[in-house]
This record gives structure tokens, sequence and C-alpha cells, in this order.
């Protein structure tokens, strides 16, 4: 069906057709150990459309002990047929995109332009660690003329995957990608609020020519479902995105098993702007930095530190194109759409609110929303704190929502020291016409990423992760490799 068909099926209906429901192990749709489902809601009007499985540790051995055995196959698999398999693995999302596009934004809430841009960069992703696959090459060593030395690059073996919400096919295959590319096997545990993708993906897998038992999927709650998987020791890496607080937790879970682990926490990225800076870019950039998926994204510049020369002119353009903003249901052609889970959104209001009862000058939104068509849905309006301190904390938390805190300053060691003032170091972006000053500040800013005067540039090929309390680890890019093989070294005496 096509994406309209689709589109009209579900309000028509208050559901889509042939949802996939049971975990996905061994290459198939099994029923739940213990027979329990879970509803799932649509962000935009906050009602259920489907229901799948709750996972639990029965389900989760079963899908390890399958994965195993998955492993013992694909690791020996000749790395051209896994770079072909892989390149069948994107064109097969292309062909799928409509369905996939449609089913994650009624999933997790965002506009269907914004799945589409999901479902794209995951084919993209199939397609760059597809070129990976026969390249992963170790070297020889020159130990001299009595032996004769080389390295090898191998698989890790079973790797999990916590997926988070805010972008579920994406973050899902940037990890299996790349752990499919070196050998690995993998087992995913996808957010309990957006479950459908990972199902579909590991279908498509299957028709793409991924033996059965390689990529298996198991829904649920993380401590009925993802806490068994972590602490697996047959896992031998773990690749986490989500908060601060659940990353920790992760980390104590894996130590005792020695387990690998790539973490993708928090973040709460600053947008620099300098005094030579073109306004209309730095309030352009701003704008998307923060309203794209209404603010729920790890890497969002949720934070405007902004010269005081062109404060008042940038926030008068902000202003206006913040205002203009149309929100609602995701699949009726808005431009920001809801928010994931009535829980988040209550957190979100409670970062707001505590702001305006400090004090905190709140220049626009501020306040829950519905559709403005529907008057259901879980929304917040788009958001403006203007002249925050460098305490508050509205500067210091993430909100993960559609709200940008702004900071003033008049010098760049000023300015330097408001973008490095929090815990997270995910991103940062710089806008100034003194190419001098922007490499200068790329290197001193403490981030995994930064981008002068386009807060989105950068792709895939690029690596992607945090320091500090943001995490470790690095995904995409060639650096998304690493993880997931080891390195052997190998000595022989002749």
């Amino acid at each position: 069906m096509s994406a309209d068909a689709l589109i009209s099926t579900y309000f028509a209906t208050g559901t889509l057709p042939d949802l996939p429901r049971d975990p996905f192990i061994g290459g198939a749709s099994v029923p739940p150990a213990k027979g329990a489902y879970m509803e799932s809601f649509d962000p935009g009007t906050a009602s259920a459309f489907g229901s799948f499985a709750a996972g639990t540790a029965e389900d989760v051995d079963q899908a390890v002990t399958s994965a195993v055995a998955g492993f013992a196959l694909w690791r020996d698999t000749p790395p051209a047929k896994r770079c072909a398999i892989l390149m069948d693995c994107a064109r097969l999302l292309r062909a799928e995109a409509d369905r996939l596009a449609v089913v994650e934004s009624l999933d997790s809430g965002k506009t269907l332009a914004e799945a589409y841009g999901d479902i794209n960069s995951s084919a993209r992703l199939f397609e760059y660690y597809a070129g990976a696959a026969d390249k992963l090459d170790g070297r020889s060593v020159n130990l001299g003329n009595d032996n004769t030395a080389f390295t090898s690059r191998e698989p890790v073996g079973v790797t999990a995957h916590i997926v988070p919400w805010n972008y579920p096919t994406s973050t899902l295959v940037r990890g299996i990608a790349p752990a499919l590319a070196a050998g690995c096997s993998a087992v995913v545990k996808p957010a309990e609020t957006t479950p459908y993708t990972a199902l579909m993906i590991a279908e498509l897998l299957i028709r793409a020519g991924v033996p059965a038992g390689v990529v298996n999927v198991v829904t649920g709650t993380g401590v009925e479902a993802g806490a068994p998987l972590v602490t697996d020791p047959r896992v031998r890496h773990v690749t986490f995105t989500g908060s601060v607080a659940t990353g920790v937790g992760v980390m104590q879970a894996v130590a005792p098993n020695v387990t690998g682990l790539t973490l993708e926490l928090g973040g709460k990225s600053p947008l620099i702007a300098f005094e030579d800076a073109d306004p209309e870019a730095v309030a352009e950039g701003a704008y998307w930095a923060i309203f794209s998926n209404a603010g729920q994204i790890c890497s969002a510049g949720s934070r405007l530190v902004i010269h005081r020369a062109i404060h008042a002119e940038v926030m008068e353009r902000l202003l206006a194109k913040t205002r203009a903003l149309r929100f609602g249901h995701g699949l009726r052609g808005s431009e920001m759409g809801a928010i994931n889970s009535e829980r988040h959104l209550a957190t979100i209001a409670g970062h707001v609110d505590r702001a305006r009862a400090r004090g905190v000058e709140v220049l626009t939104g501020g306040a829950i929303a519905q559709d403005p068509d529907t008057g259901k849905g879980w929304f917040y309006q788009p958001t403006i704190l203007d002249n925050l301190s460098p305490q508050d904390d509205a500067v210091l938390k993430e909100i993960f929502g559609p709200v940008l805190a702004v900071q003033i300053f008049d010098t760049e060691e000023e300015a330097l020291a408001l973008a490095n003032g929090t815990e997270f170091a995910l991103a940062a972006g710089i806008y100034t016409r003194d190419l001098s000053r922007a490499l200068r500040m790329a290197r001193r800013v403490d981030a995994g990423q930064v981008t002068v005067n386009n807060y989105w540039a950068g792709g895939i090929e690029l690596p992607f992760g945090g320091n500090r309390k943001s995490g470790f680890g690095r995904e995409k890019g060639l650096e998304g490799l690493d993880a997931y093989t080891r390195s052997k070294a190998i000595t022989l005496s002749v």
C-alpha cells in the first residue's frame, strides 16, 4: 500500500493492517513465552492503535541462543557475500519506505517527512557498511627474519542493541549494520513505545538473505527484557542509546561479564553565535536545531549561546519563525509532531514550569497543547527561554523537548566557558565568518562533533558520539566498526 492509502486506512480504522507483534527469533515470529502483550499508542491522538509482546527473560534467553548459533554461521560467510546481502537490505528498505515511514511516524509521533528521513538514512547506513564488509583487513608486522607476524580483525560475537524511541529505525541500523558487516550477530531490544520498525526490519533482513538467527528482536520493558539481555554472559558487546541514568545502570550491569560497551547518552548542545555571524543563518539554524523532531534528539541544539551584539536581531527573527511553526499530528502534514509519551510530556512541562517559577523569561510557548484540528494528542508548544544564567537548571539539564535555552556572552572566553559549562559534551555548532576563530573554538569546545555555520552538517560517514556524561565510543563512519571487531596478533617462527 502507498503512504496515502496507509494513512487513510489508519484514520478510518484507528489501526494499520499486519503490524508485527511477536518477538522475532531464529528467523520467524514466535509467541512470547508468557503470552503477555502491551499496547502501543499514537502520540498524535493519545490513543492505542496496536499491541506487541511483553518479552521476558525467557524470550531473551531464546533470542541469545539463536544469535549464538547465527554467529557461528555468519562469521564464516565470505565478506563479499555479506556485502551483497547488506546492499539488498538497503534496497528492500527503500522499497518498503512508505510503510516503514508511516509506522514510524505513527509509533513515535514525528512528522511523516522526518520519518522518511530516518528510513532513507537507514538505507544509506546499510549501503555504507556493505562497502566496508570486505575491507576489514589486518596488517603485516616486521619482527625480523626469524618471524612472520600479522594481525586480523575478527567479529566480537553476539551483540546487544538497546534502541531508543526518538529515532527507532536509524539508531537500530547504525548499530546492526556495522555489526553485520563485521560478521557479528545481534539481539535487539527496541524502546517499549516504538517497537514496530525493529520487528519489520528483522523480517526484511531475512528476505535480503541474512541467515535465520543472525538478527533477533525482543520487545518489552527495560526491566523485563532489556536487563536480562545486557547481563547475559554470551553477549560480548552492548550498544545503548538513552538517558544518562539508564546508561550508568547498563554500565554497572555489564561490568561483571567484562562486556564491551558503547554508550550514546544525553546532550545539552550549544549553538554558539558570534557578533559577525549572519543573523538569519543563526535564527534558521537554531530553529531547526531545537524544533526538529519536537526537540527529542540527543544532539539537539538546545542552547543558543549568542553574542550580545546580535541577540536582539536574532531573537526577533527566531521568534517570528517559532510562532509560525505548525505543530500537529505527524501524518497530517504538520511541521512539528507530538511528544512521544504522556509521561515525557509531563517531564518537559515540569522543566518549563519550574523555570517560569524561578523568574526565567518565557519569550514564547511554555505550555502543553493539543492537535489544533482534533484537540487530541501529546504536544508541547515550541518554547524559548531567554537570558539564562550558567547555573540555571534549564541550561544544565536535558529537557529533550522543543525548549530552547538562550545564554548571552560578550567575549570569546565567556562563550567557551558557557559552551563547556554542562556535564554533557555531545555536539556543538559555531556561527562566525572568522575562520581562525571557528577552528580555534572547534578545537576548544568539548564535544564529539562540531559543525561551523550549519548545525546539521555532516552525515553517516562521520563518527558520532559524545564525551563526559554524553557517553563514550563512536557510531557511524568507519569508527562505527571498531566496537564490533577485535584485533588478533598471529606470529609464525620460520
